[in-house]
């Protein structure tokens, strides 16, 4: 069987596309997702350009996330660190849930998807690549935007470079 597999597909011509960006994530050891490690706390301080940091309120913030599944994959963050959206106090919360809005509509302003994906995952169990900081997911999606890409390669082509998304979601602030 596996001789009849390669001879049948020993014809295709084979391209790679890479995906170089992902290796840094991939190679981050678990240990360093722990809370002492968390990238969440540093990002507001940053301020060089390169900085993926959209935008900041009084107790949250956002920003585009390193790793993206979509163009302008962003992602709210309360600046103290919590694991869960119960342990934030009403004023944090409210702010959080004001940021998220925010963060929807520059992201509508400066990229007209047809839709978006808004969430958390609470808890490594959930998928949180970083659990004890909670954070909502603000992915914006296009009618058609899925591709064989993902399903057979585990890889998602995105449109723009992640300083050049940031820089111009910074103008519809």
């Amino acid at each position: 069987m596996v001789e009849i597999f390669f001879e049948i597909h020993s014809h295709w011509r084979v391209k790679n596309l890479h995906a170089y960006w992902r290796m840094e994530y991939v190679e981050i050891p678990q240990s360093e997702k722990s809370s002492e490690n968390d990238p969440f706390i540093h990002i507001p301080n940053e301020s060089d350009a390169s900085s993926l940091l959209i935008f900041k309120s009084e107790l949250c913030y956002a920003a585009l996330n390193k790793f993206p599944y979509n163009a302008g994959h962003a992602m709210v963050i309360p600046y103290r660190r919590v694991a869960d959206i119960q342990d934030m106090d009403s004023d944090e919360y409210y702010d959080f849930c004001q940021c998220i809005l925010k963060t929807q509509k520059v992201l509508s302003e400066a990229l007209h998807p047809d839709g978006f994906n808004i969430g958390y995952n609470l808890g490594s169990a959930a998928g949180a690549g970083i659990a004890s900081h909670v954070h909502c997911h603000v992915v914006p999606r296009w009618n058609g935007d899925t591709n064989f890409m993902p399903i057979i390669a585990d890889t998602k082509v995105l449109p723009q470079a992640l300083e050049k998304m940031v820089a111009r979601l910074r103008t519809f602030v």
